[in-house]
Formats: C-alpha cells, structure tokens, sequence
C-alpha cells in the first residue's frame, strides 16, 4: 500500500528522544511500491553476488518477495502511518486493580544481524478514569515489534507508548524472547532467552505491586 499524500508525522517525535528508532528525516518520502521495487533490486544484487541463479523458476520471484515481507509486514511498524490509535473509555465500573495482558505474540527483527527475534510481551497498568480495549494493548506491542530492533529498546517504547496513551504512569512491561542471531550462528546457543522488563509509576515503587504482576504471569 503507497504512503499517502500530504504532511506526515514524524517518526516517533511523540517519543523521547533516546527511544526513537534512528530513521532519516525522508524515510517516508517515497512510496511503498518505490520502496518495494527498489529493495527488490538490491536484494537481487546480494543473490547474485552468492552465487544463485535468478533465472531459476524457484529463485525469480524471491526479490520482491523479500522486499514486499520487509515493507508491508517486518518493517511496517516503522512508519508512523501505522501507529495504532488506542482509544479509551470511561472507567464508569470504576476497576482501580491490575489489568494484565500477558503471552502477547511478539515477532520482530534484530537490527544488528536482521534475523528474527520470536517470544512473548506482558503488559499491566492500573486503570485510572480510562480503560483501553485489550486489543490495542495487543496492537501496540505489534507497531513496535515490526521494525528492526534491540529488545531494551522496544521494552522502552513499548512502556513510553502505554503510558502516554493511557494518561497514566502506571504501567509495567516484561519481554521475554528468542533472538535468531544468538540461536543460528555466533555461539549457536539454542536453549538461552532474553527477559527484558520496565516498571513505570507505582509499579517502580511498590514491590508488592510488581509481585504480583510477576505472579501473574507466571515468573
């Protein structure tokens, strides 16, 4: 799907500053086909440059399927185009506990090697006068996730996010994950995975309170 036309919000400017993801000030200047086609192109020049044969029936289409995964699936989280919008309503019931949204599916994508990083997200806040919809909770981890990342970093933007969205401090991330670079080449570890966590609010300053957050989700 093309950007469309007309102003743009910046990358992530709704962030501070030490958490965006590094991105050209025209990274989104050009459309998603332009993108596509010229990824397709160098990603051509990197198959042939190992050696294959492009003209075989098996590999011809291999480019821009490659680049079409990049743009519109792995790396779609880049565009601010794509922030989800967390609408939120009126807490009339009143729920001031824990909210938990935990086993969140995670797929994102080291940016030192460009493999995959596969695991889970839990997420928690106390509901102040708003509740979100669980699924954006669920969504947010998602925008996140799909782009290239280091996984304390994606923590962290997953919490600022949570946080400005829901108009409150309260909110708590653990991530833990599979990183392909670690398991498929390196030291070739398959059995080790990586447990990242951040604490905002109360969930920084009352053990109690992150106790049972660890409790329920089973850490």
């Amino acid at each position: 799907m093309d950007n469309d036309s007309g102003a743009r919000p910046a990358p992530d400017a709704h962030l501070p500053a030490g958490l965006r993801t590094p991105l050209r000030p025209d990274a989104f200047d050009a459309s998603d086909e332009t993108k596509i086609t010229a990824i397709a192109g160098h990603f051509a020049a990197i198959m042939r440059e190992l050696g294959l044969d492009l003209t075989d029936d098996s590999l011809a289409g291999t480019p821009r399927r490659v680049a079409k995964m990049y743009v519109q699936e792995w790396f779609r989280g880049l565009n601010p185009a794509h922030r989800p919008d967390v609408k939120l309503f009126e807490n009339r019931y009143q729920y001031h506990q824990l909210l938990v949204e935990r086993d969140i599916t995670l797929f994102s994508c080291c940016e030192h090697h460009f493999v995959p990083i596969m695991g889970k997200a839990h997420v928690a806040y106390l509901p102040a006068d708003n509740v979100v919809g669980l699924s954006k909770l669920n969504r947010v981890v998602q925008h996140y996730a799909r782009r290239p990342q280091v996984q304390e970093r994606l923590t962290r933007q997953i919490t600022a996010e949570l946080q400005q969205s829901l108009g409150t401090p309260d909110v708590a991330v653990l991530i833990e994950a599979d990183h392909l670079c670690v398991m498929s080449r390196g030291v070739n570890d398959t059995s080790s995975s990586t447990l990242t966590s951040e604490y905002g609010g109360r969930f920084a300053t009352d053990a109690a309170l992150r106790t049972e957050f660890l409790r329920q989700i089973g850490k």
